[in-house]
């Protein structure tokens, strides 16, 4: 993972083993830290990350930015909550389960990964600036870890299958809250924009060919909405995924 601008690698709110460091005086009455996690989830979600900042924040909880700082010692530590206290959205499937199947509950991981990206849009940036080693990330990570160790791939192998199919999520659900985001903002649904995306694409000189072949592959694919489209390419890819996994697997 890389890190955040100005921190290093031991630089890590989750060192401190969720106690407050310093001193800056007594404790503000009717804050904690999950409180304070929480308003920065929701103001993340509803402002995005260009916009977040203690002084903000502050205001969501009625209370003044030093008040924060009895919790926190910079803003990055309060991303750095707000980016695990999503993982705990996610449901896990039991991996010691023998009954359920590995690749349902792949399916099951992947599937609720992509919804924590679509969901919280601010989340994907950050995941590349921590290192995510709060309790409910490294609780999913663990998880993955375990499921793929039950689809009989050899050990050195293991990394490599997460990285193909949980890298693949990340970008797919990226790009999908990008889109929804970008949708969200002109006020249309995202099938309005898209048919009008479409067309203004036609319009670009030396295009038409190009996206002639596009629509043909579209057309083929099939799914009247936005939503249908995403949810059949996603799931073909992770279906693609998950069968060069077994197509591994049986090669030894």
């Amino acid at each position: 993972m890389t890190k955040a601008a100005g921190r290093s690698a031991r630089d890590s709110v989750w060192r401190e083993g969720g106690g407050r460091r310093g001193g800056r005086g007594g404790q503000p009455s009717g804050l904690d830290r999950e409180r304070i996690t929480e308003a920065s989830v929701r103001l993340l979600d509803a402002e995005g990350l260009a916009k977040f900042s203690m002084r903000r924040l502050a205001a969501e909880l009625n209370v003044t930015a030093m008040s924060l700082y009895w919790y926190v010692d910079t803003k990055d530590d309060l991303l750095e909550l707000a980016l695990d206290a999503t993982y705990a959205e996610l449901r896990l499937p039991d991996p010691e389960n023998t009954d359920e199947d590995w690749r349902e509950q792949l399916r099951e991981l992947a599937t609720a990964y992509r919804a924590q990206l679509v969901r919280h849009p601010w989340l994907s940036p950050l995941a590349g600036r921590y290192l995510n080693i709060g309790p409910n990330s490294l609780a999913f990570s663990r998880v993955v870890q375990q499921v793929i160790r039950r689809t009989g791939l050899p050990a050195h192998g293991v990394t490599g299958a997460i990285s193909a199919v949980f890298q693949f999520v990340y970008g797919y659900g990226t790009i999908e809250g990008h889109f929804l985001a970008r949708t969200a903002d002109t006020g249309l649904s995202p099938d309005e924009y898209f048919e009008q995306a479409m067309s203004m694409v036609d319009e670009v000189p030396g295009t038409a060919e190009m996206m002639q072949e596009s629509k043909t592959l579209m057309a083929a694919r099939g799914g009247d909405t936005v939503a249908e489209m995403l949810d059949r390419d996603f799931t073909f890819a992770l279906d693609l995924l998950i069968a060069g996994i077994e197509a591994m697997v049986a090669r030894g």
